[in-house]
């Protein structure tokens, strides 16, 4: 799959209400479906599934980076797809305010669809940042209190 088959856009930054990624994929399906269903036929479940951005460059320079869903039980890319860093980072800053505010466990949530038809919704609590050399951010990640990593 390609990065330029996938669409990204963020509600509720600004407003009261989970902040919300639809990630929408205009692509060949067959390979996405399968990505995110279980041996079962089941969607992943939340548990299932990480979320992370890298950088391209460094924080200061605002570089373009690479969102990143994996499955976290087989450590297999879902799907990767090219994204501002700005608009990431201010997407996390928003989900960490919100989750400060609602006292709720997940801070953000995450859909996912295949020209508009919703394959997946998830409410997650992490979303980890990373440099161009792999390393943790942990200033700039979303990672819940007692959450060791």
């Amino acid at each position: 799959m390609r990065r330029d088959y996938f669409t990204i856009d963020a509600s509720n930054l600004d407003t009261p209400g989970v902040p919300t990624v639809v990630i929408d994929f205009e692509g060949p399906t067959e390979q996405l479906v399968e990505r995110l269903t279980r041996t079962d036929g089941e969607p992943l479940a939340s548990d299932e599934v990480d979320v992370a951005f890298r950088l391209q460059g460094p924080v200061k320079d605002d570089p373009e980076g690479v969102v990143a869903v994996t499955n976290r039980v087989t450590g297999e890319f879902v799907l990767e797809l090219n994204a501002d860093s700005e608009d990431v980072l201010n997407f996390i800053e928003a989900a960490r305010e919100y989750g400060k505010e609602a006292g709720e466990s997940h801070r953000y949530r995450i859909r996912v669809s295949i020209d508009g038809d919703q394959l997946l919704e998830q409410e997650k609590g992490t979303f980890l940042v990373y440099d161009a050399n792999g390393d943790l951010l942990r200033h700039h990640s979303l990672i819940p209190s007692g959450v060791e990593l």
